[in-house]
């Protein structure tokens, strides 16, 4: 139980000893800390329930609890806030269980779900850009995030890995490389490899190759033609584009790693491809789907729909299969395979037409069972002008250059600022690295997912403000406080009663965390989690300035404080570690 929950359970028995439901005991933090340090605003609308006075129900709910031992002042205030404030031992005893608790007082779940997280989304033939830095370190925040609160958990790529494209890529890679033994009919292997086929030739060829199909008809039947041929197991063809995924995945691999970022799955489109006929064959048996002018489609729309929702293709005039009917499948694996309850997946909000047209079809099918299949959108990152980041030269920039921009970036400023100065130049580029990706991480996670937001190199690499700089920073001080009380032979021990309104604030921060993992997980917004750990790494510097920890004569209080400076460590060491930011030895 967190404190605002204990709080929670005292005003709500206040009410029902009023004669009034307990729901309306909810405790929030106040949002006028003169006034008291929580509040609850439940007898507003107990009264418009009741029809009475809010006032007195406030006068009477506050005169069933004032006497309780946590609370130092219960108080009125407008139209029938009631105001708390506790007492210093009761924070003492939270702060202390905290410490003692090695899940920071944060209760695991009771009901585990098994969750997957669907985010990156990376494609055969293409290194990964700036697009797909928002889908990335939003999706790992997720999977951090539910899998801290107990609930067990699997990363998926979904790696698009199949469909027409690769038919494209056949036939560009057959039109300059013609003498490859794949393209022989009578060859059956083994194929050399490895080819001398890189990403770079294959991120060259598919836009060339994706005009002409888009303006030749007879080039776009060449690329079907190619795509059914793989489809149906054409042993060179299979061979090339085995090719084409692993030289695609290793580049990814690279960027996902140093963002900090792993998988549990690396499943794509093809990973369903099995699964693809006997579905379309069985919503057409069922009357699920139906043909429409050649095509088979499913209906998706419903009684009360406000927009048009158009019919879902799931089978082309030409016998193609589409990215929908891949992610329908998929939702088929996740759900009878891998016994999905809940299904999150992190894709720009320009998708949600697409994937809502998805959902609705796996239902419609049968398919997704009770599993519950949710949408996590997000906003773009733009530059200055507000449109999207791109290069100078008005292309997109590979997501492996923005990584080596933010860590120059971050190297600079350890040298304007005299960091680092003494370590050797392998330990320097460490922390450059280290540094680059907290700016860049909590740049873009401090933000409502749901939003736009500008991407400004100088502030995000900040040592102070509210930067992922600045929070390694405050980590990095608290290690040293501890270090150096640890030399001296000082430990952390019991937390006393706060005496002082810095280390009020802390305590009083600090216990707050139940609350803020809760949110962050109920919205599925990580930027609670960057905002809470600001605010941490905020109070805590003010309390370093205001308590001198080492210095202070009274070996029990200099105990209590290094126990507040070992579990704030902790709790922004939680903080950062959700939000996928590692913190440097030093700095």
């Amino acid at each position: 139980m967190s404190l605002l929950s204990d709080l929670t359970t005292i005003v709500a028995a206040g009410f029902e000893a009023a004669g009034l439901d307990a729901s309306f005991g909810a405790v929030q933090v106040s949002d006028r800390p003169d006034l008291g340090q929580f509040q609850c605003n439940g007898a507003l609308a107990a009264a418009r329930s009741a029809g009475r006075d809010p006032r007195s129900i406030a006068r009477q709910v506050a005169a069933q609890i004032e006497s309780d031992h946590r609370l130092a002042s219960v108080s009125i205030a407008g139209p029938g806030f009631i105001n708390l404030t506790v007492t210093d031992r009761t924070l003492a005893g939270c702060m202390d269980a905290m410490a003692g608790d090695e899940r920071l007082g944060v209760s695991p779940v009771e009901e585990p779900l098994n969750v997957i997280v669907d985010y990156a989304g990376p494609n055969v033939a293409k290194a990964m850009h700036v697009g797909h830095l928002r889908a990335t370190i939003i999706g790992d925040t997720l999977k951090r995030l539910f899998r801290f609160a107990g609930h067990e958990v699997l990363g998926d790529v979904h790696f698009g890995d199949w469909g027409l494209q690769m038919g494209m890529l056949i036939v560009a890679t057959r039109r300059r490389r013609p003498d490859l033994a794949h393209f022989d009919r009578s060859y059956g292997g083994p194929y050399e490899e490895p080819l001398d086929v890189t990403l770079a030739d294959l991120q060259a060829w598919y836009p060339e190759m994706a005009r002409e199909v888009a303006r030749d008809e007879d080039v776009a039947a060449e690329a079907r033609r190619a795509t059914t041929d793989l489809q149906s197991g054409r042993p060179g063809y299979v061979a090339l584009w085995e090719h084409f995924v692993r030289v695609s995945r290793a580049s990814q691999e690279r960027d996902f790693s140093d963002l900090g970022v792993e998988f549990d799955l690396w499943y794509g489109e093809s990973t369903v491809r099995d699964l693809l006929r006997p579905l379309v064959d069985d919503a057409l048996a069922r009357g699920v789907a139906v043909r429409s002018d050649g095509a088979v489609v499913i209906e998706v729309s419903r009684p009360g729909d406000k927009a048009e929702i158009t019919p879902l293709v799931l089978e082309t005039s030409h016998g193609a299969f589409l990215y929908g009917t891949t992610d329908v499948a998929t939702i088929q694996m996740r759900v009878a395979d891998l016994r999905a309850d809940l299904i999150l997946y992190v894709v720009d909000s320009r998708q949600s037409y697409h994937l809502e047209q998805v959902f609705r079809a796996a239902c419609r099918a049968g398919l997704s069972g009770r599993t519950v299949m949710e949408h996590i959108g997000f906003g773009t990152m733009n530059a200055r002008d507000g449109t999207p980041f791109k290069t100078r030269e008005g292309g997109v920039l590979r997501l492996g250059d923005l990584i080596e921009m933010v860590t120059d970036a971050a190297a600079t400023r350890l040298e304007e600022s005299d960091l680092a100065a003494g370590y050797s130049r392998a330990e320097r580029a460490v922390i450059a690295r280290q540094v680059g990706i907290a700016a860049l991480k909590f740049g873009d996670l401090v933000n409502n997912r749901t939003s736009n937001y500008v991407f400004d190199l100088r502030r995000f690499t900040a040592l102070e403000g509210k930067t992922g700089p600045y929070l390694q920073m405050a980590a990095v001080r608290m290690d040293s406080i501890l270090t150096r009380a640890s030399r001296r032979g000082l430990a952390p021990g019991a937390v006393l009663p706060p005496h002082h309104e810095t280390d009020t604030g802390l305590v009083l921060r600090l216990l707050q965390l139940p609350e803020v993992i809760d949110r962050a997980m109920e919205l599925r917004a990580p930027n609670h989690l960057a905002e809470f750990a600001y605010e941490v790494a905020a109070d805590f510097s003010r309390f370093y300035e205001a308590c001198h920890i080492l210095t202070e004569p009274d070996p029990g209080q200099q105990a209590s404080w290094l126990e507040m400076v070992r579990t704030a460590r902790r709790t922004l060491e939680l903080l950062l570690d959700l939000l996928g930011i590692e913190v440097p030895a030093r700095m």
